[in-house]
């Protein structure tokens, strides 16, 4: 199952839906909201957050299980820098493999100062090339002390993150060869909203495998998108949320709009992302669709 996301991932088009898992003992209300919308259909694989913002959530890992098992479709499973140590990352992953739960998204993680917990402090034994490294060498036979495995571990794909916008583009291509270099299979953006933005990461990604030399097979782009209906959401996301870039044109517009109505401000924010999704599916038609579970949203789109 694992090894046919990586094969569609690297085919003409690709479609991933995030999952985000809530603050309750059980993951089954995700999975029968997704269910009733029939997304199952629509998509190639999930993926599960990893307690975001630092915010107690359902573990992701039995997030993706769950998912992974009810709909027979592969499932890219956050881990976080923040909450494990080396000894936790690895205790995970050896479970996570027996499960076939083999593609991995590998993130640093939100400051623990962000945290609803009292007192939280952040583990952070380095960002995540770290978990990319100990990925490498469990797919080498070996821990990463050096220790063989009795039993040699199916294979794990590692996935990473990156940035959508930046001041200084060049700097985005360093990141995103750094993310190649230690074997990322698929790095995921921060939602776009433009074609001149999707083409433009497009770029800077040829330009970052040019600088790493490896035999390895090219590491894929995926564009995050996350559907806008509400000018707040816009404007916290432009403001708030490092690495995205909404257009002035969409501001305008949804502004524009919410003067008339509520009603009218959803309306546009819809068409808004209609068009823009099917005007970036058809630059780069490989998307990872995020919207705060907003699945019925995402079903809309998917059918307009």
């Amino acid at each position: 199952m694992v090894e046919s996301l990586i094969t569609k991932l690297r085919s003409e088009s690709f479609l991933s839906l995030e999952t985000t898992p809530m603050h309750e003992p059980s993951f089954e209300p995700i999975i029968e909201k997704i269910a009733s919308f029939e997304l199952d259909k629509k998509v190639d694989a999930f993926s599960t957050t990893d307690n975001p913002l630092a915010r107690l959530k359902y573990n992701a890992l039995f997030g993706a299980l769950k998912l992974q098992t009810r709909f027979q479709k592969p499932v890219i499973a956050t881990m976080s820098m923040r909450d494990r140590n080396k000894v936790a990352l690895q205790s995970d992953l050896l479970g996570a493999n027996e499960h076939d739960l083999r593609s991995i998204l590998c993130l640093t993680g939100d400051p623990a100062s962000a945290s609803d917990q009292p007192s939280l402090k952040g583990v952070f034994e380095g960002n995540s090339t770290l978990l990319m490294d100990i990925i490498k060498c469990y797919n080498a036979g070996i821990d990463y002390a050096g220790k063989p495995f009795k039993t040699q571990p199916k294979p794990i794909y590692p996935f990473a993150v990156c940035n959508a916008h930046a001041n200084v583009p060049k700097n985005l291509m360093k990141r995103m060869a750094t993310k190649i270099h230690h074997g990322a299979v698929g790095i995921i953006t921060q939602p776009v909203y433009s074609t001149e933005n999707a083409t433009m990461l497009l770029e800077l990604l040829r330009e970052a495998q040019a600088s790493v030399k490896s035999d390895a097979p090219k590491t894929e782009l995926i564009l995050g998108f996350f559907p806008i209906v509400r000018l707040r959401t816009a404007q916290f996301l432009s403001a708030h949320v490092p690495g995205i870039h909404v257009p002035d044109m969409w501001m305008e517009r949804l502004t524009r709009a919410k003067k008339i109505s509520e009603e009218e401000e959803k309306k546009v924010g819809f068409e808004l992302s209609v068009e823009t999704f099917k005007a970036i599916q058809k630059v780069h038609p490989k998307i990872h669709m995020m919207s705060a579970n907003n699945f019925e949203l995402v079903a809309d789109i998917l059918k307009a």
